[in-house]
């Protein structure tokens, strides 16, 4: 049973303002330490690729946010949700997938609630869906 639905889209070209503006201290707000060190690896060898990466986490925490009817409120926080991306090897190898942490991963756990998630990007945008889905038996628990 689908819980919530979320989509969002980013405009590439602001996330690189917001970089120029504040640095890594923009970067280092929004994205959780495994996202940080995956950015600061691909800024280092392309940095518009850095961009890009910022830009489609950020996308997808704001439409994963929007699927659990929070928002950025707690316990949703930017750093409490985490974009990770399956490995080599792997049969779904760069599918990408929410990694939830602290109080934010207790709230999901106990409303027995499973995430999907999709991202892309292109030149100037990254845009981000997002379902979220009931596994318990007696339907939708109120957040």
């Amino acid at each position: 049973m689908i819980y919530g639905i979320g989509t969002d889209i980013c405009d590439v070209r602001r996330m690189r303002a917001s970089l120029e503006r504040h640095g890594d201290r923009f970067a280092a707000k929004v994205l959780s330490d495994a996202e940080y060190a995956v950015w600061k690896t691909r800024s280092a060898r392309w940095p518009e690729r850095g961009v890009r990466y910022l830009a489609t986490r950020f996308s997808a925490k704001e439409a994963f946010s929007k699927a659990i009817g929070l928002g950025m409120h707690m316990p949703m926080t930017w750093k409490s949700c985490e974009i990770a991306n399956q490995p080599l090897g792997h049969p779904q190898a760069g599918q990408p997938y929410v990694v939830l942490h602290g109080t934010l991963k207790e709230w999901f756990e106990a409303r027995q609630l499973e995430v999907h998630v999709s991202v892309t990007d292109e030149t100037d945008y990254a845009a981000s869906f997002c379902v979220v889905e009931f596994q318990g038996e007696t339907g939708r628990k109120a957040p």
